[in-house]
């Protein structure tokens, strides 16, 4: 049941009738009953067999919760810490066994058999639950936020699983904090008018992106990395410079979604982009990137590391981002690609830190005729195509995949038959309108902020914008092709 399909009007409608009835609406514990059920029966939809392992999580973490603050208040903080560390470890063993053992014991097989040591046993035939990166890092940031001392453990089972099994984001994000989203929970929600129409916007919007651009862009990539050693240079360079805006249009399309179904609920959900391709460098992209991810690694595991390497300089700096880097990839999945994918990021750090510009965020402007500056468009164009070369390494099945693709981009020459037809130009300038609208908007603070088109302050051309767009997903929508972020 995905975001943008009926069977999810059907169960939405149903949720919001409940969520605001009113014999809800006298306690925040009956609202959030209603939306644990509700993310309960979304989650076993999706895999019913991963419900004990989401709820006994749950339970574990809420305990070790409420553990960890009573030593805090006794003063026992060595002991604290270790519960804290058994949190941690029992996230990561999570993430491990579910996600990454069968790939270390293919990987060890495999090098075994490289030196002449053969080895018969088998793989586990383990089952990864959908949406357990997202999930396991609201657990595990739960208890070091608590540690941290940075919010107290939430009482209320419900209130916490409800958080945990938020069904928006429950299968593909955003990663949303503890002490950002928790508070929400203790109110009771009412239908607020303006923000349940700007979630109604949200998901018109994300459901273009995916629809109408990520889903056709789709069949331009997907028959370039199949067909990579036959097709003409030209179409493998076009469809590495298009996969990136695919990506984009299908996860920041996803994103838009849950977080309009979150607003129409009542709940404000973190942001997961903030326009990636307007960056002029390489830090500036990942802090506008899958910010929730970034953000939680960054403050979970790259500050600390920062302050553990601080006695070796510059160096300290670029280990910390090298480190942080390559776990961003290796977090979505079980492949050395992802692991090549993050440390090709990490190396791009190095000359940022040298130079002293990787904490610079100096504010984007435009010029007297509304553009970018040539500098800066320079620089963004830079760092669009060194995107797009680690996304060759991102999307391939496997690292002689990768090489061989990138291979044929120089080899393959430049005669052959396009996979670009009349229809795929149009599908690629519907990709080239999604940077367009980034750009106009750069200045807001949030997406589809009406204020930065002057024109659609009035109501009659806004919804004339509206129908227009539900015209063009009518029209427009690809072959429908599962979100990507549903893998990791």
């Amino acid at each position: 049941m995905v975001v943008n399909s009926f069977s999810f009007l059907l169960f939405f409608i149903v949720v919001f009738i409940g969520y605001y009835l009113p014999v809800c609406k006298h306690h925040p514990r009956y609202q959030n009953t209603w939306l644990l059920l509700a993310s309960y029966f979304f989650y076993a939809y999706a895999d019913l067999r991963m419900i004990p392992l989401l709820l006994g999580s749950t339970v574990v973490f809420w305990l070790l919760g409420l553990w960890l603050h009573r030593e805090m208040e006794k003063g026992h903080m060595e002991k604290a810490s270790r519960i804290t560390t058994l949190a941690v470890v029992l996230g990561i063993g999570v993430l491990l066994y579910f996600k990454y053992l069968n790939f270390f014991a293919e990987s060890f097989a495999s090098l075994l058999q490289s030196v002449g040591f053969h080895v018969s046993w088998s793989t586990l035939h383990i089952i990864l639950p959908i949406g357990v990166s997202f999930f396991t890092f609201k657990l595990i940031s739960y208890v070091i936020e608590i540690h941290r001392e940075h919010i107290t453990p939430s009482r209320d089972l419900t209130e916490f699983a409800a958080y945990i099994a938020f069904f928006p984001t429950i299968l593909s994000g955003p990663i949303d904090r503890p002490n950002k989203f928790l508070p929400q929970m203790q109110r009771v929600h009412t239908l607020d008018y303006s923000l349940a129409a700007d979630g109604c916007r949200q998901i018109l919007w994300g459901m273009f992106t995916k629809m109408c651009i990520a889903d056709n862009l789709a069949v331009i990539t997907n028959q370039a990395w199949g067909g990579y050693d036959t097709l003409p240079t030209t179409m493998l360079v076009a469809a590495a410079l298009l996969y990136p805006i695919q990506l984009y249009a299908d996860f920041d399309g996803y994103s838009n979604m849950a977080i309009g179904v979150g607003k129409i609920l009542g709940f404000q959900v973190t942001r997961n982009f903030n326009r990636p391709f307007l960056a002029r460098n390489m830090a500036e992209f990942w802090r506008r990137w899958h910010i929730s991810l970034t953000g939680w690694i960054t403050d979970y595991v790259y500050m600390p590391l920062n302050i553990a390497f601080r006695n070796i300089g510059k160096w300290g700096i670029i280990l910390a981002a090298m480190i942080n880097l390559i776990l961003i990839g290796l977090w979505h999945g079980a492949n050395w690609t992802f692991g090549l994918f993050g440390l090709y990021h990490g190396l791009l750090f190095i000359p940022l830190v040298l130079s002293g510009s990787i904490g610079k965020n100096k504010k984007l402007k435009a010029n007297d005729h509304g553009l970018p500056f040539l500098k800066d468009f320079r620089k963004m164009v830079a760092t669009y195509l060194l995107v797009c070369l680690g996304l060759v390494v991102f999307r391939a099945d496997n690292i002689g995949q990768a090489f061989g693709f990138l291979r044929a981009m120089v080899t393959n020459g430049f005669d052959g038959a396009s996979i670009i037809d009349r229809y795929g130009i149009l599908y690629i300038l519907f990709g080239l309108l999604l940077l367009t609208i980034d750009w106009i908007q750069r200045q807001k603070e949030h997406a589809l902020q009406l204020e930065a088109f002057p024109l659609l302050r009035n109501q009659y051309l806004r919804f004339g914008l509206y129908l227009f767009i539900i015209l063009m997903i009518i029209t427009f929508t690809g072959k429908s092709q599962a979100f990507i972020y549903f893998q990791f």
